[in-house]
């Protein structure tokens, strides 16, 4: 195992049980509506179109909130983690929802190990994976290998120039301050909260390593798999409060720029297809 993938796998098995409690998973209103959908599946969900009966896969899951999500709107879904402590979380919510979910450990490098090869008709990603990851390159083999033919990938991620904001400045200025094209080695990180609410519960593993990759990278390495890209949007928003202070939240739950939103992506929505023999 990398020291990159020890320190965060170490930080996600920590954050794991705080984030099952946590308002901004909003676990038990999940559990108390058999009918609601986590926000980043329901901002999607006119871009997912049809998902019932697909056989899906939601790669780096977390405690599974998009997961159960996307089992809800029909998808027989599978979800994959590295963290065993997310994983526990995520096994916990399903049978509370009474959802037939199969979870499977492994890192998504190591995904063709403990997934069917050619066995998918969705590969489903969420906000905050991406940057987890080195090599962008080595992620869309792992997803095409994954996919059917004629089956797609759907990705809704951070977008590179939100993540390589400097958000601790207090004045108008958006100042690029970290990498947006991928880089050997990572972004060192040592810091003790969460991006949703934990209630000042302290953790010990605040040491993490990330990667950004900048879209024409994302893209260009997808398109390199033979996929055909069929959809980038870019949004004005993202689903928690990235820039504290300078942002509002709306009626949808996602936050924006208080000002000058126009200035900044902050998130985009990707779907790529894999041609049919």
């Amino acid at each position: 195992m990398s020291e990159s993938l020890r320190l965060n796998r170490a930080q996600w098995d920590e954050k794991a049980p705080a984030h099952a409690v946590s308002r901004g998973y909003n676990v038990q209103g999940l559990l108390d509506d058999p009918a609601l959908l986590s926000e980043v599946v329901r901002f999607d969900r006119p871009r997912l179109g049809e998902v019932r009966g697909l056989r899906a896969v939601h790669l780096q899951c977390h405690i599974g909130t998009d997961t159960l999500s996307l089992h809800r709107i029909g998808a027989r879904v599978t979800g994959l983690d590295f963290s065993p402590a997310s994983l526990a979380e995520a096994r916990t919510i399903a049978g509370r929802a009474g959802a037939d979910i199969d979870y499977v450990e492994s890192d998504v490098y190591g995904a063709l190990g403990v997934l069917e090869a050619g066995g998918f008709d969705l590969v489903y990603t969420g906000v905050g994976a991406l940057c987890w990851l080195p090599d962008i390159r080595r992620w869309a083999g792992i997803v095409n290998a994954l996919l059917r033919p004629g089956g797609r990938l759907f990705i809704r991620e951070g977008h590179p120039m939100m993540w390589s904001i400097d958000e601790t400045r207090k004045d108008d200025v958006l100042a690029v301050a970290f990498p947006y094209f991928e880089t050997p080695e990572p972004l060192v990180w040592d810091e003790g909260g969460s991006y949703v609410d934990t209630d000042g519960v302290t953790f010990e593993h605040t040491v993490t390593h990330s990667w950004n990759h900048g879209l024409g990278e994302i893209v260009t390495a997808l398109l390199a798999e033979g996929l055909v890209v069929t959809m980038l949007e870019e949004h004005d928003s993202c689903p928690w409060d990235f820039y504290p202070g300078r942002t509002v939240e709306g009626a949808d739950g996602e936050y924006r720029l208080a000002a000058g939103r126009e200035r900044l992506p902050l998130t985009y929505t990707l779907q790529a297809r894999k041609p049919s023999v």
